[in-house]
């Protein structure tokens, strides 16, 4: 949710926070990331073992980072957001799951059958969550 403290933008910096990874102070052997992404309502399991495969792709295939980010990405307009190439996370579940079944990526990560398995479940909690009706609805639309 844009606004907020958790990352919304596919982007990586030094010292800012909006982006998705930070990567504070360089120490050589002694880096470290910071990989904002994930929830609480992630499965630890299959969030750390998708990282895992991410980064040993990219030593495989010894990936170059694109250019950090280190303006407020909350601050920069649509077009400079473009020319920065920053992407958007999902807004919501259902974008999500839509985006998760066309990684060819994470299902050879995952494997076939957690994937499958994996993307059941969650179709299934969309489902519910979409099903109800929630207090905002009635506050909004049948208050008097």
């Amino acid at each position: 949710m844009p606004g907020y403290e958790a990352p919304v933008n596919v982007a990586w910096s030094h010292q800012n926070r909006s982006p998705m990874i930070r990567v504070p102070a360089r120490r050589e052997k002694g880096t470290r990331l910071e990989l904002r992404t994930p929830d609480p309502s992630a499965n630890p399991y299959l969030a750390l073992a998708v990282q895992l495969g991410a980064g040993l792709d990219g030593v495989r295939r010894r990936a170059e980072p694109p250019e950090p980010i280190d303006k407020n990405i909350w601050n920069l307009s649509v077009r400079e957001r473009r020319r920065y190439k920053i992407q958007e996370l999902p807004r919501d579940l259902g974008e999500a799951i839509t985006l998760f079944k066309r990684s060819a990526f994470v299902r050879d990560t995952l494997g076939e059958h957690v994937f499958q398995y994996y993307v059941a479940a969650k179709e299934s909690e969309w489902q519910d969550y979409i099903a109800q009706v929630h207090d905002w609805e009635i506050e909004r639309y049948l208050s008097y």
